[in-house]
């Protein structure tokens, strides 16, 4: 019988069937799989030369850990051997998959009324993340979520919709209010001069529809922005009523 040091560069086919991670996942359980035999699972073949554990391990390598894993951006998953098209498409869409489990259940009704609950919301979503992505959380009169939605991903350090797209959303949602958010890849969560002028322009855009912009929260490694909490939002309230 061949063991596993001796039949992991050859296709897992050729393995003992006690070996092979498909088989030992239906008998015993997903958890009973190591990292590189979960990720071997949704590539489900290798390339030539390397089967799909020892694929899976030098992804694993390269990135770190599962973790670091599910926060790397889909052009970087191209950027690996042996990780084309399907096989990156698979790795990503189980990755976003896993997120979006840890996420409160979207059968739960939703309701944001103080701006720790908006941050702590956003920050479950923006936090990690390697590329820069904005959001804009729709609300009704009682605070309860009407859309969460993913309006632009952008590189390491920029991604702002245009003011129209969201006014778009705002309207086809029939929203009293909106939350925008989004994260720095830097880990810095200060605002910047960018950040604030799209502040003033959106909330410009909104106040004449009866729209009320009621935060903008930027999340960093550790840190959260709110711009309500800092005094920013009254500030740009202020300044548009005169």
């Amino acid at each position: 019988m061949l063991t596993r040091a001796r039949t992991k560069s050859k296709g897992i086919v050729a393995w003992p069937e006690g070996d092979r991670p498909r088989e030992r996942l239906l008998r015993m359980g997903a958890q009973s799989l190591t990292d590189a035999e979960l990720v071997a699972i949704l590539l489900r073949v290798g390339v030539q030369g390397t089967n799909a554990v020892e694929l899976a391990r030098q992804i694993l390598k390269k990135f770190g850990s599962l973790r670091a894993l599910a926060e790397v951006p889909v052009s970087a998953l191209l950027e690996v051997k042996g990780l084309k098209g399907a096989k990156a498409a698979q790795l990503a869409a189980a990755m976003e998959f896993a997120r979006r489990v840890s996420l409160p259940d979207a059968r739960e009704r939703v309701v944001l009324k103080k701006t720790s609950e908006a941050a702590e919301y956003l920050h479950a979503r923006l936090q990690g993340l390697s590329e820069e992505h904005f959001r804009a959380l729709l609300l009704n009169r009682r605070g309860s979520l009407l859309e969460d939605a993913l309006l632009a991903v952008g590189t390491v350090d920029k991604a702002r919709p245009p003011i129209r797209l969201v006014v778009a959303r705002v309207l086809q949602a029939n929203a009293s209010a909106v939350i925008i958010g989004h994260n720095h890849p830097s880990g810095a969560a200060e605002p910047s001069e960018s950040d604030r002028l799209f502040t003033e322009d959106l909330f410009g855009a909104l106040a004449p529809l009866g729209v009320k912009l009621l935060d903008h929260v930027i999340i960093g490694d550790v840190a959260t922005f709110s711009f309500a909490d800092s005094g920013l939002m009254a500030e740009i309230a202020l300044s548009s009523s005169g």
